[in-house]
């Protein structure tokens, strides 16, 4: 049985940090599949795979470093964050089913609480409150409300862990879900504004694309706004028709498409034929399909 774990960090930028977390993971038996980071967004999103006992120990092992290494009282990035382990989605792969990625987020969700100090929410499939399934409603506070919330909110109760915010790692959300694909378009533009409008104008809980997440944030390394996406279900909304809805979007604003770019890996049916082209996809290369690194890895 064969799970995924896709844990996001508040660190892009430096690579020591992430470093230390690679090697945690890999060192409890998990195949780091990919690491994605981000100097503007002040992330990082790695990939991981194996066998559920060896992804939940790499999942701990992983966050031990983060919690040590991460002060969220110094971090500055455009990506909202509420905590230096961020989120941590389990997904099933090969011989696992969606009842084996919530029972490893329960479990790591416990174990860092217990062993590490940090309030966890459960979220997704794992939720145990129908408020929290969302993972944007979760994090809309910040690391900095958040300081205010927990501990005396009853509604912000965490599932695991202490009734207060960990005084430099924040809080942690743990869950379990299908595929998502993160995608984000560049504008030539660097009005962040636009970008939002665009994010709203395309997302479905403002009656866009359904299962699409978007914001916009400001690039600075690129001088670009930036309409940053998730992809929440493949079947529904592609990457292709998301990539078309921001351009349509843009266009109307008088604006044009720079380029788009992949964070992490996409599974192979997600994808557009010729993605250079189609959706102007910067870097692809074969071994960003989850499939084709799984195999390699074996």
């Amino acid at each position: 049985m064969l799970l995924e774990c896709v844990p996001n960090f508040s660190e892009g930028r430096r690579r020591d940090v992430l470093d230390a977390i690679g090697a945690a993971a890999r060192a409890a038996g998990a195949r780091l599949l990919d690491l994605h980071a981000d100097a503007d967004h002040h992330r990082s999103v790695f990939t991981l795979a194996g066998p559920a006992a060896a992804v939940r120990d790499a999942a701990v092992a992983a966050a031990r470093v983060a919690v040590e290494r991460i002060d969220l009282r110094d971090h500055r990035g455009e990506h909202p964050r509420l905590g230096a382990v961020d989120v941590v989605p389990f997904v099933p792969l090969e011989g696992a089913g969606m009842d084996d990625a919530v029972a490893a987020a329960r479990d790591v969700g416990r174990r860092l609480g217990d062993e590490l100090g940090l309030p966890v929410f459960l979220y997704e499939r794992a939720a145990t409150r129908p408020e929290r399934r969302n993972l944007a409603d979760l994090r809309r506070p910040r690391f900095e409300g958040l300081l205010d919330l927990v501990g005396r909110d009853p509604a912000w109760t965490p599932d695991f862990g202490p009734a207060r915010t960990h005084p430099t790692a924040g809080c942690a959300v743990v869950g379990a879900r299908p595929f998502l694909v993160a995608f984000n378009v560049d504008l030539e533009s660097a009005d962040v504004a636009l970008a939002r409008r665009i994010a709203r104008r395309i997302r479905e809980r403002d009656g866009g694309l359904p299962a699409l997440k978007a914001i916009g944030l400001l690039i600075a390394a690129r001088g670009c706004a930036q309409v940053s996406m998730n992809l929440c279900d493949v079947d529904r909304t592609g990457m292709l028709e998301a990539y078309r809805a921001v351009e349509a979007a843009a266009r109307d604003e008088g604006v044009a498409v720079r380029s788009s770019e992949l964070v992490g890996l996409v599974p192979r049916k997600a994808l557009p034929p010729d993605p250079a082209r189609s959706i102007r996809l910067l870097d692809f290369r074969p071994d960003c399909v989850l499939e084709e690194r799984l195999a390699a890895a074996r």
